[in-house]
């Protein structure tokens, strides 16, 4: 009988240098990058105080804010986030920190305020954090998880989820003042709203938006869509 003849030991370094160890270390989270969709009321944009322009990419630890224009941008995960006039947001890891301001979240994209994280798998909602650092998240679809942070880290304390067609107000320490319902109203105001009227590029995950109002909020005036003019002059500032 023929034996098999097996690797001598001196020879096990040189493989394992060659194929590598059967388990590497753990990834390290990548950092966030957005990508400049749309641009309304002028150039008003910026990326770290410098204009921006459609297109262009932003990267963590970047800042993206707004003044008198409002804007689209496109995450990583594919979600995208809609900035209100005087916003202001700094991409990170694993979620962006939104400093003020308005910004409309459309898609998988966990956010962050400086007391609390919010976890999401594929929601419509809204947070507006005003200059005392309060914030206020209101859920348009699905639902979001919000956890306390103290320094950016855990606090230990458990997370409070807020389902749609609800909005949780949360101290700039991070503390739950109040959760309420969303009435047809203010799912009026904010369908009619800076952060939906005038945009041409789509919300990613807007299908799911239209199927819960149709479905559970009936009163609700859905936005039109804006189609891109078929011309080829006058073209909007998006892809």
């Amino acid at each position: 009988m023929r034996r098999r003849h097996l690797p001598s030991l001196s020879m096990v370094p040189i493989l394992v240098l060659l194929v590598g160890p059967a388990l590497g270390p753990l990834p390290v989270r990548a950092s966030e990058s957005a990508v400049v969709q749309e641009i309304l009321d002028g150039n008003e944009l910026f990326i770290d105080d410098k204009t921006a322009k459609v297109k262009q990419k932003a990267v963590a630890p970047q800042k993206v804010s707004t003044q008198n224009s409002r804007g689209q941008i496109r995450f990583d995960s594919g979600a995208a986030g809609r900035l209100n006039r005087f916003a202001l947001l700094k991409l990170g890891q694993g979620c962006f920190l939104i400093e003020k301001g308005q910004i409309l979240v459309s898609g998988k994209q966990s956010g962050c305020t400086r007391s609390a994280r919010l976890s999401v798998r594929g929601t419509n909602y809204l947070l507006d954090v005003n200059e005392s650092g309060e914030a206020e998240i209101s859920v348009l679809e699905g639902s979001v998880e919000v956890e306390p942070l103290a320094d950016g880290e855990p606090t230990g304390q458990p997370a409070t989820t807020v389902e749609a067609g609800q909005k949780l107000r949360l101290s700039p320490a991070g503390v739950v003042l109040a959760i309420l319902g969303l009435s047809v109203s203010d799912y009026n105001s904010i369908l009619g709203g800076p952060l939906f009227q005038g945009f041409r590029v789509p919300l990613p995950a807007y299908g799911s938006l239209e199927s819960y109002i149709r479905s559970r909020v009936p009163g609700v005036n859905l936005p039109v869509p804006i189609s891109p003019p078929s011309l080829p002059f006058g073209l909007p500032r998006f892809f």
